[in-house]
């Protein structure tokens, strides 16, 4: 085999590379001698079948076969011979009109990484924002929970029920005087102004007593999930069972073992615990964002174009599946459309910074060593149904793009830890409020974050953009890489948001079902 090189410019490579006749027929003959003995023909004893029956055979597909491990033996080869080392999986073409028993001409392309020197890692000088997880904080935690675990017990006699206080009641409903499918149901629970029902319901219920019986006229949303309800008028015939008031919350020993703990101490401890793991969470967000704007300032190396490209194509996906969600679609992908450049250079500055840290970590001997890897793989297998889990740890371990991708959070992570154990650091103690402020000035000021389909993780999600839009953020380190391809498919998972920052939910009327009494 030999190559020419017929491309070099800027990080760019093409070679051509011939692929003798010869030597393609000699690994066809090699693979026939292999497979001669296995060969069954009626009239021949196993292993006697004539050379050139074998080959009549299977000549043809082995002839196919050393032709594609030549070639990437061929690619290998150069490889080697050049210290290439291809940012992306080189684009092999073999030339028109080859036919066995001639040469083949190969067409290479690629681009390579590019070199550059690495940072001196005495100079790396940064500030390290601390909160300290203070009782008011605990304090705080522990009223957001008594408010999610909210008690009711029955009010004195004679109570008229108000914004706050829970009414069970029995309903029936109607449009026009119809029943409605789904309209009737008994012993529901309704706190008044919790606004899980639909508008004006819970309104009416103010001033009933036990006992008495309501007409409650509505109309269903334009937007109700129901198509037959969507903006009619409606009736509820009502009958209030119980009227109950808010039982005083209280954080003691007893709240606590509700919670399955054995002591208000305990509750206290793990909510101090949450609280500092989330706060340094959001001080090393800063720090290392800080630490990535020092890296990107000193380096302006050119980055392969594929991997641009690459990068941004998922940036932008990402984009357009938030741009759906909004509620103006058009005018959302719109101011898409305008900032195009600014999420090229996103992706420009993510592929860069990923690889710098990837040579910082390669040169520094910063590696994930298999039992953490054999530990992400199984985490991430948890993703899936327990059918496909085993599909899934086969995959990974089978393809290496796809275990590139799955390990380059974690080795991120351990490169900027090395990072910071090099750095000068100095301490200063801030409110949570200074903290969040100076994560959302990073925001709002620059793109931070590396990452690229390399053997490196994404360090900021840009968001798609409001209309009107406010400027696009960057998130923390959210490695957002997945395999090209799934074994199976995933598992649907519940959302996982905190009660206290669930999203609104939407309106229902009253259920079908009947709720329990408290």
């Amino acid at each position: 085999m030999k190559h020419v090189e017929t491309l070099n410019e800027g990080l760019k490579r093409a070679y051509s590379l011939t692929i003798t006749a010869q030597d393609i027929e000699a690994r066809v003959t090699e693979e026939l001698k292999a497979i001669a003995p296995t060969v069954r023909m009626p009239g021949f004893r196993p292993g006697k079948v004539p050379a050139n029956l074998v080959r009549k055979l299977h000549g043809e597909a082995l002839a196919g076969e050393a032709l594609q491990k030549s070639v990437q033996e061929g690619v290998d080869t150069l490889m080697r011979a050049e210290k290439l080392r291809p940012a992306m999986q080189p684009s092999v073409a073999l030339g028109e009109g080859y036919a066995h028993g001639k040469d083949a001409e190969v067409t290479v392309e690629l681009e390579v990484l590019p070199e550059f020197e690495l940072p001196s890692l005495d100079n790396i000088v940064l500030e390290r924002l601390t909160v300290p997880a203070d009782e008011a904080a605990i304090d705080a935690q522990v009223q957001r929970l008594l408010g999610q675990m909210k008690q009711f017990e029955d009010a004195p006699a004679k109570h008229k029920a108000k914004s706050g206080d829970q009414v069970v009641i029995d309903f029936e409903g109607s449009v026009d005087g119809v029943l409605f499918d789904g309209g009737k149901g008994e012993d529901m629970a309704v706190e008044i102004g919790s606004g899980m029902l639909i508008p004006g319901f819970e309104d009416q219920l103010i001033g009933a007593k036990i006992d008495e019986e309501r007409t409650l006229n509505v109309t269903f949303p334009e937007d109700y999930q129901a198509e037959n309800l969507k903006g009619k008028a409606a009736q509820f015939a009502i009958k209030v069972k119980a009227v109950k008031v808010p039982a005083e919350a209280r954080a003691d020993d007893d709240f606590a073992k509700q919670l399955g703990l054995e002591s208000m101490e305990q509750l206290r401890g793990i909510l101090k615990d949450q609280a500092e793991q989330e706060l340094n969470g959001l001080t090393r967000t800063h720090m290392k964002r800080r630490l990535l704007d020092q890296l990107a300032a000193a380096h302006d190396f050119p980055v392969p174009p594929t991997m641009v490209e690459a990068e941004y194509a998922q940036i932008w996906q990402q984009l357009e599946q938030e741009a759906l969600r909004e509620d103006d679609v058009e005018a959302a992908k719109a101011e898409l459309e305008k900032d195009k450049d600014e999420y090229r250079g996103i992706a420009e500055r993510r592929v860069r910074l990923g690889l710098l840290l990837s040579e910082i970590g390669q040169a520094n001997g910063v590696t994930v060593a298999q039992q953490e890897m054999n530990r992400l793989i199984a985490q991430a297998a948890q993703q899936y149904r327990p059918e496909d889990r085993q599909r899934f740890v086969e995959y990974i371990q089978q393809d290496p793009l796809a275990a590139a991708q799955l390990r380059a959070p974690l080795f991120e992570d351990k490169v900027v830890d090395f990072l910071f154990d090099k750095a000068t650091i100095t301490d200063r103690e801030v409110t949570r409020e200074e903290l969040e402020a100076a994560i959302e000035a990073d925001d709002d000021g620059h793109v931070h974050g590396p990452g690229c389909g390399h053997d490196h993780s994404h360090d900021e999600k840009p968001k798609a953009k409001k209309a009107p839009a406010k400027k696009a953020k960057a998130d923390e380190a959210a490695a957002e890489d997945k395999p090209a391809k799934k074994p199976a498919a995933k598992k649907a998972k519940a959302d996982e948001a905190p009660a206290a920052e669930a999203a609104e939910k939407p309106k229902k009327a009253p259920a079908k079902k009947a709720a329990k009494k408290d």
